[in-house]
């Protein structure tokens, strides 16, 4: 049977590496980040066979890192790519503030809030409406792909008080067969515990609380969170990428 990391022990294993002067935070952040471009030409092949839209949500702390990394190649693959923060660009951490930098070097990006229009940036860019703006004439518009880049194994407290993120991840959830969209997930998808697998769920909240995915993409080892109970299908298929440790 493969072994099951909890979050503690992972990030345990992370740090022993980097103490160790074995590898830095930034090489695993730089492997994880081309883990998951892997995954996603394994998963569906036909992406890598020409340009797409990818629409990454990143958050405020290391995996928000990991999605920078997956934005900046996807972006020198030649593909159009939106970037989403939620959180403070000031406040990241040391290696995913690194990587925020070396996005800005390709293209901008947005807050993810519901308010300041920036809610409307997203319901337009999680659509096709930027397709048919190009070519108004295209019937069947190309699927995207969204990377889920928010919290990882990094969530262990309730979302109260997060309705306008949730508020963007039920959008989705309800336009994503129209849209054709592919979510993607780092670790394990945003509003599930990576040690349970339950939807942290905060008091009083409106929506669903969860962002499915279609893969996810997990690194050297799968997390308890991903085996079993009644929330397992909602990370879709996940895939163990080795990132060196």
């Amino acid at each position: 049977m493969t072994e099951l990391l909890t979050a503690a022990q992972m990030r345990a294993i992370e740090q022993a590496a980097i103490s160790s002067g074995e590898v830095t935070g930034l090489e695993l952040m730089e492997r994880a980040g081309r883990g998951v471009v892997e995954a996603v030409f394994e998963e569906w092949p036909e992406l890598a066979k020409a340009s797409h839209r990818a629409v990454v949500l990143c958050g405020p702390g290391n995996n928000g890192g990991d999605g920078f990394v997956v934005a900046r190649l996807l972006e020198e693959w030649g593909w159009e790519v939106e970037v989403f923060l939620y959180g403070d660009p000031d406040k990241l951490p040391p290696d995913a503030r690194v990587n925020y930098e070396r996005w800005l070097q390709f293209g901008p990006f947005h807050l993810l809030r519901a308010d300041d229009g920036a809610g409307e940036l997203f319901a337009e860019a999680a659509s096709h409406v930027r397709d048919l703006q190009r070519d108004p004439s295209c019937i069947s518009p190309p699927p995207f792909v969204l990377i889920d880049a928010l919290f990882g194994i990094g969530l262990s407290r309730p979302l109260t008080g997060l309705d306008d993120l949730v508020w963007h991840w039920d959008y989705l959830t309800n336009f994503r067969d129209l849209n054709d969209a592919r979510v993607v997930a780092i670790d394990i998808c945003s509003g599930r515990d990576a040690d349970t697998g339950d939807i942290v769920y905060g008091e009083g909240m409106s929506g669903t609380g969860v962002l499915p995915a279609d893969l996810c993409v997990t690194f050297h080892r799968k997390k308890t969170g991903h085996e079993g109970g009644p929330f397992s299908t909602l990370c879709g298929n996940v895939v163990l990428k080795d990132i060196g440790l």
